[in-house]
C-alpha cells in the first residue's frame, strides 16, 4: 500500500481525491467515492442558501464516515456571489470539514485574510488549485496547508499560463514546502505513478469519475465520454479571461465562433450557462452545452464503479512503480 502525505493528512487507503464538479458532486456522489477509500467531494456552488449547503454536509456524514473535501471556486458567476463565498467558508469552519479546495481568487484576497485564519483555527486543511508557482508561493505565504498543481490537461479552467502537468508538479514540489496533489491528466494507475514520481503526494481527477456507475449523467454522455478521444478537447473563453478547456461539440464550437467575432461577455454568458450543463447532464444532449472535461476522457475506456476505479488504480500505479524499480541497475 502506498502511503503518502495525503493518506496520513485525510485518513485514507487512496491518495486519489475527486475534483469540484458543478451539478455532479453531491451527497450521495460525494460518499461513493469516500467510502471506496478515495476522497469524495461537495462543490459548494451547487448550493444558494446556508441551509441546503449545511443540509448537504449533514447528509454526506450520515452517508459515510470517511474524509470528504468541500470545493469552493470563486470565479464570476452569475448566480453566485462575494457573500456565497464568504458563506462556504464560515459554515466549513463551523463544520469543521476535513478540508477547503479554493480554486480561482485566493481567500484572503477575494474575502480577507481573516477567513483563511477561521479555517486555520477550526483545524479545516485549506488546499489552493494554482496553474502556476507563484501563486503556489502566495498560498503558502498566507497559511494554505497544501496545494492542488492543475496543467493545462486538465477540464474546467486552468490557468492561462498554459503550463503542462509534467512541469508544473516538479516545480511546485522544487518551490514550496507544502504537499503537492497533481491535477490534469490523471485517468488510471500509470498516471498516478507518473505524478508520484514528479513528487506529487497524491492526485485529483473529476474527468474520469464521470463514467462510474455512481455518477449521475445520462448514459448518452458516459458513451460520448469514452469514445472520446485526447484531441476532442479544446479551450474556450480565453478572450473574455475565462478560459476553460470543454468537450469539442456544437456548442462549443458556436462559443469559438462569437469569440473569433469578437464577442462580449454579454453575449458569450448564455451559451455557458450553468443551467445549460446541468440540463445536457441530465438529458443526455451532447451538443447543448460546454462539457467541462480534459484531456484524460482519452484514457477513459469503460464504466465501472468507484471501489472497482480507485482500487484497479492503486494497484496499477503499483505495479508500474514496481516496474520501474526493477529496471534501476546497482551497478
Amino acid at each position: 500500500m502506498i502511503k503518502t502525505e495525503i493518506t496520513e493528512m485525510f485518513g485514507v487507503k487512496y491518495p486519489i481525491i475527486c475534483g469540484a464538479m458543478m451539478w455532479l458532486c453531491k451527497p450521495p456522489f460525494c460518499a461513493a467515492i469516500s467510502n471506496a477509500g478515495a476522497i469524495g467531494d461537495i462543490t459548494a456552488a451547487n448550493y444558494e442558501t446556508e441551509e441546503t449547503f449545511r443540509a448537504a454536509i449533514h447528509e454526506t456524514r450520515s452517508l459515510t464516515d470517511k474524509a470528504f473535501t468541500v470545493s469552493v471556486t470563486i470565479l464570476p458567476s452569475l448566480r453566485i456571489t462575494g457573500e456565497h463565498y464568504k458563506m462556504y467558508l464560515r459554515v466549513c469552519a463551523e463544520e469543521q470539514v476535513k478540508a477547503v479546495v479554493v480554486s480561482g481568487a485566493p481567500i484572503d484576497r477575494a474575502c480577507g485574510i481573516e477567513y483563511v485564519e477561521m479555517l486555520n483555527k477550526a483545524g479545516v486543511k485549506l488546499f489552493h488549485k494554482v496553474g502556476s508557482v507563484r501563486h503556489a508561493r502566495h498560498a503558502e505565504s498566507v497559511g494554505y496547508d497544501g496545494i492542488f498543481a492543475a496543467g493545462i490537461e486538465e477540464g474546467g479552467h486552468p490557468l492561462n499560463d498554459d503550463v503542462t502537468t509534467m512541469v508544473l508538479t516538479p516545480r511546485i514540489v522544487e518551490e514550496i514546502n507544502l504537499p503537492v496533489v497533481t491535477v490534469g491528466g490523471i485517468a488510471n494507475g500509470k498516471t498516478m505513478a507518473a505524478a508520484l514520481m514528479l513528487g506529487a503526494q497524491g492526485v485529483m481527477m473529476a474527468t474520469r469519475f464521470l463514467t462510474v456507475k455512481e455518477c449521475n449523467i445520462h448514459d448518452n454522455l458516459k458513451k460520448k465520454l469514452i469514445d472520446s478521444q485526447e484531441n476532442d478537447t479544446t479551450l474556450i473563453c480565453k478572450s473574455i479571461g475565462l478560459q476553460a478547456r470543454a468537450l469539442k461539440n456544437r456548442n462549443v464550437l458556436e462559443v469559438l465562433d462569437l469569440e473569433a467575432k469578437g464577442a462580449s461577455l454579454e453575449e458569450i454568458i448564455p451559451k455557458i450557462a450553468g443551467e445549460r450543463i446541468s440540463q445536457a447532464w441530465e438529458t443526455g444532449d451532447v451538443d447543448l452545452a460546454p462539457l467541462m472535461v480534459g484531456q484524460s476522457v482519452g484514457l477513459i475506456h469503460e464504466v465501472m464503479t468507484c471501489k472497482e476505479l480507485v482500487e484497479g488504480m492503486m494497484k496499477e500505479a503499483e505495479e508500474q512503480i514496481a516496474l520501474v524499480s526493477g529496471k534501476i541497475s546497482n551497478q
